[in-house]
């Protein structure tokens, strides 16, 4: 009966013991494949965290670029308002001076009804004005634009100055500086004495300096 019952305790302890082998080796087994769960996590937040990397630092650089273009924008506007200052500056002494200044020559550009387009006979005779004022820098032009009455007057001093425009466009296209050049648009001639045909029109006066 002891061996009996020795035997028992022999075989129980046995049991106990492999038991406690197989449990080990699968805690080991279990905490492994965790390790690599969790490798496989840290890698993978780590690349995002490198991709969030990349983004930011490819974002700055967009940034520092719109920076530069802005600064360059702005350093450009700065030069235009600049030119601006300076060519109203000119033509402000230029309209100041215009009483002490006589007509040299002068010439009417006629324009059809309801028009403000220049015919290529008015650009022949344009040229002939510039090649004056290209031969004489101390000369200056001024033009004077106008409509017969027909038609609103508010729409007839914008097309008198579409004409005006028309004129002052095609003399700096030529190569005549905007300093020498005064314009505007005088809306409608009411007189009755003349032709409508011949209402509408710009006027341009060669002036000079005078003696």
């Amino acid at each position: 009966m002891r061996k009996v019952a020795s035997l028992a305790v022999l075989m129980l302890a046995m049991v106990i013991l492999f038991s406690g082998c197989a449990t080990r080796d699968w805690v080991r087994d279990l905490l492994g494949k965790k390790e690599v769960e969790i490798g496989e996590r840290v890698d993978k937040v780590s690349g995002r965290v490198d991709e969030q990397g990349v983004q930011v630092k490819t974002l700055e650089g967009g940034l520092g670029d719109v920076r530069g273009r802005s600064d360059a924008a702005l350093a450009k506007a700065d030069g235009a308002f600049a030119k601006a200052d300076g060519v109203d500056s000119r033509l402000s002494r230029l309209w100041g001076n215009r009483h002490k200044r006589k007509i040299a020559d002068s010439m009417d550009v006629y324009f059809g009804f309801d028009q403000a387009e220049l015919s290529d006979g008015t650009q022949t005779a344009l040229l002939g004005l510039v090649k004056e004022l290209q031969s004489n820098p101390g000369t200056t032009v001024e033009l004077g634009g106008f409509t017969d009455p027909k038609g609103s007057r508010d729409y007839n001093y914008q097309l008198s100055q579409r004409r005006v425009d028309a004129v002052r466009r095609f003399l700096i296209e030529q190569g005549v500086e905007i300093t020498r050049i005064l314009s505007v648009g005088l809306g409608p001639i009411a007189d009755r004495n003349v032709p409508d045909d011949k209402k509408r029109r710009v006027t341009v006066r060669l002036m000079v300096d005078q003696d």
